[in-house]
């Protein structure tokens, strides 16, 4: 059984070799990105589930928002733009194609630019506000109380399994006005 690194000594390298060999995570195919393995899922089910029955407790429910946010949406979020733009993955086509010069290989087919091209941000409260203001006509419908579950994506630029990747299980995020059904 290999020993490993000293906390002292590399505490980043002994964190990451400690979940590897608890078998909760590990590092994927995708740079930054990890795979949870079963045992580790099953921690995270316990968590969410526990939180999910604290935030219904207080009146909260459970809604999606969409992943994608039109480039000119995420812009009027001003504020946000220009600290989150540096990590956001950006989606400017719609297809692949197979290579003309290549069969085996796929390209991004130059025909399918997208119109926009489109922020991936899944919690930008761009899209969510834009959400409310068709919700939300007079202050009989407030206030909302919305959770919302969802995978974050943003680069990174040092990764450590569970505290720092490029995707990630988002536990929960609590939106305050309260949605009438």
């Amino acid at each position: 059984m290999a020993k490993l690194t000293s906390r002292s000594e590399d505490y980043s390298k002994w964190y990451n070799e400690l979940v590897v060999k608890a078998d909760l995570a590990e590092n994927s195919g995708v740079r930054g990105c990890m795979v949870i393995k079963p045992y580790g899922y099953a921690i995270w089910e316990k968590m969410r589930d526990e939180m999910d029955k604290k935030f219904k407790e207080t009146g909260h429910v459970n809604a999606y928002f969409p992943l994608f946010v039109p480039k000119s949406l995420f812009e009027a979020e001003e504020k946000n733009a220009a600290g989150f733009a540096k990590e956001c993955a950006v989606v400017t086509h719609y297809r692949l194609k197979t290579d003309p010069n290549n069969p085996s290989k796929l390209i991004v087919d130059p025909d399918a630019k997208l119109e926009e091209e489109l922020i991936v941000r899944p919690t930008s409260e761009a899209i969510i506000w834009s959400t409310y203001k068709n919700w939300i006509q007079s202050y009989r419908d407030l206030p909302i109380l919305i959770n919302q579950w969802a995978n974050v994506v943003r680069w990174e630029m040092r990764t450590r399994l569970f505290l720092r990747t490029a995707e990630f299980l988002m536990a929960g995020r609590s939106h305050s006005s309260r949605y009438k059904r």
